[in-house]
């Protein structure tokens, strides 16, 4: 099933790690069957991240009359906020961004991401040059991927794209366009409970517990995801299903390395676990890459 039908439609403008565009028809097969017939739904996502579920569920289900999006990453809610508040300045700076770093040599290529990365890390900058400064980062970076040190610093290498397209007027329109249904937050996961209730739908697609010891890619904000956050993180799955409201939520399957490791399905074990399998792009050696299983979780019983 191909889910963004067309090139008119919003998609991530963003590349993210994590991301869920390959998870979306899993996605789907989990909503209540009559989810397109409901009325009055409310549609919570705490982790947004590139935003792949939420562009595709507002696109798909026109029922959905209320949205909200939240992430802890400040820069990344900034970039939201700009592209729905503010998308043509956006498109204008961007393109100036692309005219400039296309014609360069390899080595100038680089030597411009580093001076912006310096600039994006000043932490000094409009809403406007730090959604730019955001996006450019993300395309031209290695693999798309977002990762802060200690200090909060974004500290990803320069990526080696021959073409990166920086500047995507289309969707950054398509996305505007969408977002105007949204209301946008920056904040703990924790502090969307207000919006629970019988007809409220949340999507968790929280920083991954790592699979293995090399395989941690969580840090894309300071302040870390241990398990100590995934316990919080099912405390807060109980309660918002004592709210009446469902849930989905993805994370990643330490079954598939460990099979004796049993730490979701425990903390899980009274919601509804499903393994699927899901393409790992991040690592570096082509060799490590491949299909692995990961988890959805929800508490929809007649899915």
């Amino acid at each position: 099933m191909r889910i963004f039908e067309d090139d008119t439609q919003a998609r991530p403008f963003i590349k993210w790690v994590g991301g869920k565009t390959q998870l979306l028809d899993e996605v789907r097969k989990l909503l209540p069957c009559d989810f397109a017939s409901r009325q009055h739904v409310t549609y919570v996502e705490p982790f947004v991240g590139g935003g792949a579920v939420m562009f595709w569920i507002l696109q798909a289900y026109p029922n959905i009359e209320r949205a909200v999006i939240n992430d802890i990453n400040p820069e990344l809610i900034c970039t939201y906020r700009v592209i729905k508040e503010n998308v043509e300045e956006l498109i204008a700076e961007l393109a100036h961004i692309q005219d400039e770093y296309l014609p360069l040599s390899a080595e100038d290529r680089k030597a411009y991401y580093m001076e912006k990365r310096v600039r994006f890390n000043t932490k000094q900058t409009s809403p406007l040059e730090t959604a730019a400064l955001f996006i450019f980062l993300n395309r031209t970076c290695f693999n798309g991927l977002y990762r802060v040190n200690s200090k909060g610093k974004f500290n990803v290498p320069h990526g080696k794209y021959a073409n990166p397209r920086i500047c995507d007027v289309g969707n950054l329109r398509a996305c505007s366009a969408v977002l105007q249904r949204v209301e946008i937050l920056c904040g703990d996961f924790a502090e969307t409970g207000s919006y629970a209730g019988p007809d409220t739908l949340f999507y968790f697609d929280p920083p991954y517990k790592p699979i293995t010891e090399t395989s941690s890619f969580t840090s894309y904000a300071k302040e870390g995801f241990d398990d100590t956050e995934q316990i919080r993180l099912r405390d807060f799955c109980e309660q918002i299903s004592r709210d009446k409201a469902l849930f989905v939520a993805s994370n990643s399957d330490l079954k598939g390395v460990n099979p004796s490791d049993n730490f979701f399905d425990a903390l899980y074990n009274q919601f509804i676990i499903k393994r699927v399998s899901a393409a790992r792009m991040i690592n570096a050696d082509a060799s490590g890459r491949g299909a692995i299983s990961e988890l959805m979780i929800s508490n929809i019983v007649n899915a």
